[in-house]
């Protein structure tokens, strides 16, 4: 799937006008206007100036469907299935809004400037042509946008309960995009039945089945957190909610000035890379090994230190039963340059780990975030980072 790019001398006119906050596209043509932005962000480590994080306001159990259940924990689903369409629990979003205050507050201490989504009921129902819904929440921004440079890329995810997910963010890319930031959409997604496998079944990866997956190619979808950034180049999986048209587009949006490689991933329900493949440094990935295999992963990383990150602590309470996560999301931290890592504080032997690989890990409370979707690299979006745009392969 990886293609080379075709990197010329005028590569160097992007990286001298990232470096001094401007834009001029992403092969260097010198025919667009230069334009200051207030979105700049190349990779998943430059040091953090302004990030988006996720709200808890009018969240709602998504609606019942394969792409919802079938990306569960086992011990979750029944909850799911029960309570779908009906608003989170008070209690749940009282324990999980105490975690996420406490997080800003580490962000705001770093000085982070933390940006926040408009509040949106998302209890009520909706219509498409050929199917209804009700919503979820915008707990977890890194899903629907990814930021390359100075633009802003929505995704077309393929939960119905976040078609209109976006709506909260609107008030934000306007502001970003009259300041000089590029704003883009991929194809709005039909999302009918036709595009997904509805006989689908876990597949039993240890007896020797093959990979399944809850979407087909039907048309292109991808959620923006199957792919991390690393300068010229983008790391992705093929999972439950990405197929390889969705990736496709993006390859071919982004142009020959990027290289996007798929990673191969062994879990049984793949859904985001972050919780499988993290970089944290130039030269320095965190890797799974549970669901990625070291030995398949691309040539291009033979060169940098592949961290093999220790099992997840156990951990216990209600939270942590019907979180929509797998134990690995422990490794869903958050960058906020090179040496300083957000990781959740039931982790030390991550923690350790991390100190011994010369970062510096910020620990925190996070589990009870869980429920609504992800950890700390899920429930943010960086909007800018203090670098300019490389190849660091």
């Amino acid at each position: 799937m990886d293609r080379e790019p075709q990197i010329t001398a005028d590569s160097a006119l992007i990286d001298d006008a990232s470096s001094k906050g401007f834009s001029q596209g992403y092969e260097g043509r010198n025919d667009v206007p230069a334009t200051r932005s207030p979105v700049m962000a190349w990779n998943e480590w430059d040091p953090l100036e302004e990030v988006i994080v996720g709200s808890l306001d009018g969240a709602t159990i998504p609606t019942h469907h394969l792409t919802v259940i079938f990306n569960l924990p086992r011990a979750a689903q029944p909850f799911y299935r029960f309570a779908s369409g009906w608003k989170y629990p008070k209690f749940m979003k009282k324990l999980a809004q105490a975690e996420l205050d406490n997080f800003i507050s580490i962000l705001a201490g770093e000085g982070v400037k933390v940006r926040r989504p408009d509040p949106v009921d998302f209890s009520k129902k909706f219509k498409a042509p050929r199917w209804t819904s009700r919503g979820f929440c915008v707990a977890c921004p890194r899903d629907p946008y990814l930021v390359i440079g100075d633009e802003i890329i929505e995704s077309p995810m393929c939960w119905r309960s976040r078609y209109f997910e976006g709506d909260a963010y609107r008030s934000l890319f306007k502001e970003y995009f009259r300041a000089g930031a590029r704003w883009t959409s991929a194809p709005r997604p039909q999302l009918t039945d036709d595009l997904y496998n509805y006989d689908y079944r876990v597949p039993n990866l240890k007896a020797g089945e093959s990979m399944q997956f809850t979407v087909n190619e039907f048309e292109p979808v991808f959620d923006a957190a199957d792919f991390v950034r690393c300068g010229r180049d983008l790391f992705v999986t093929r999972s439950n909610v990405t197929n390889l048209m969705g990736i496709e587009w993006l390859r071919r949006h982004l142009g020959p000035g990027f290289r996007i490689h798929e990673i191969e991933s062994r879990c049984p329900q793949p859904m985001h890379i972050d919780s499988s493949f993290m970089p944290l440094a130039p030269g320095k990935v965190l890797v799974n090994p549970d669901y990625i295999d070291v030995e398949k992963l691309p040539a291009v990383l033979k060169k940098w230190d592949v961290l093999i990150a220790p099992r997840p602590d156990p951990v216990s309470g209600f939270m942590s039963k019907i979180s929509m996560c797998s134990p690995w999301t422990s490794i869903n931290v958050l960058a906020l340059d090179e040496k300083k890592i957000v990781v959740d504080q039931s982790q030390p032997t991550l923690i350790k780990a991390l100190k011994d690989w010369g970062f510096d890990p910020i620990p925190a409370p996070f589990l009870s975030y869980g429920p609504f979707g992800g950890s700390f690299h899920c429930a943010t979006l960086d909007v800018r980072r203090r670098g300019v745009l490389k190849s660091y392969f």
